[in-house]
């Protein structure tokens, strides 16, 4: 069998992730944070992963190890709690070795309009959705510099487009707008920053998938914002993440990625 040629070598390695080094993803027991986890592990990739519930976190992470043979450290804990986030970043690298990619899909939101914000409401909003991808970021920005790693903020439509919940896309809008500046500050240390904005997945038992079953008249309209009629699918999010941690897309770097199927209004209750 002949031996790859220079261009063929380089092919393969970039099929694969930039490496094998270990992905931290927040918010990875359910949704978006555990279809970016399977996918990873299913090419390999240790993982670190958080989320508050213990339970659930663990019970995936046991199916993570069993079906890919892959090293998986798991904590559970609010990410609004910075002390525990960053020492859990720091205990990754302790037991994974150096990070090589990190994934803040951690997100959720407190207050609706103006009115009825308050600011505990947007104290809270700002620490899960930005302090949050901050403070992981920061922490494992060390290890990201020795892999030369990249970290992708999962933003949201909501980050661009309005739809009711002020603190809620507005701090999205936030996520949107560091992407932009930390490709910038961070990029000549070699670490890549960019952020993902998914449309309105179909989730199952959270919002949208318990509209489809309260509401369907409601949802049904709502696929309307949709040109194929169908909900954004988490996995295929995921596959833009494991695209944007690669070294596929060594040349993407401070951008803001929509991953929407083309969604018009970010909800289905306005706008």
């Amino acid at each position: 069998m002949r031996s790859p040629g220079p261009d063929e070598t380089r092919q393969v390695k970039m099929n694969g992730m930039q490496l094998n080094s270990p992905v931290l993803i927040t918010g990875a027991s359910h949704g978006l944070g555990q279809a970016t986890a399977s996918l990873l592990a299913s090419q390999g990739v240790p993982l670190a992963l958080c989320a508050r519930n213990a339970a659930p976190l663990n019970e995936f992470a046991a199916k993570l190890r069993a079906e890919h043979d892959i090293q998986v450290a798991v904590r559970a804990f609010d990410v609004n709690d910075v002390e525990m986030l960053t020492e859990f970043v720091h205990e990754a690298g302790r037991r994974l070795g150096d990070l090589g990619g990190v994934v803040a899909n951690v997100g959720g939101a407190r207050g609706r309009s103006l009115i009825d914000t308050e600011a505990d409401d947007w104290a809270y909003t700002l620490g899960v959705n930005v302090v949050s991808a901050m403070t992981a970021l920061k922490a494992s920005l060390p290890q990201l510099r020795r892999t030369r790693g990249a970290a992708v903020l999962v933003s949201s439509i909501s980050g661009s487009k309005p739809s009711p919940g002020l603190a809620y896309g507005s701090t999205k809008a936030a996520l949107n707008h560091a992407a932009t500046i930390l490709g910038r500050e961070l990029g000549p240390s070699g670490v890549r920053v960019n952020a993902v904005a998914p449309g309105s997945m179909l989730i199952p038992d959270r919002n949208w998938d318990r509209l489809r079953v309260a509401d369907p008249g409601r949802y049904e309209a709502f696929l309307n914002e949709f040109p194929s009629r169908e909900l954004v699918d988490p996995r295929d999010v995921a596959e833009v993440i494991a695209f944007l941690l690669s070294d596929k897309a060594r040349a993407v770097n401070g951008a803001v990625v929509p991953v929407d199927g083309g969604q018009n209004a970010p909800s289905a209750y306005g706008y």
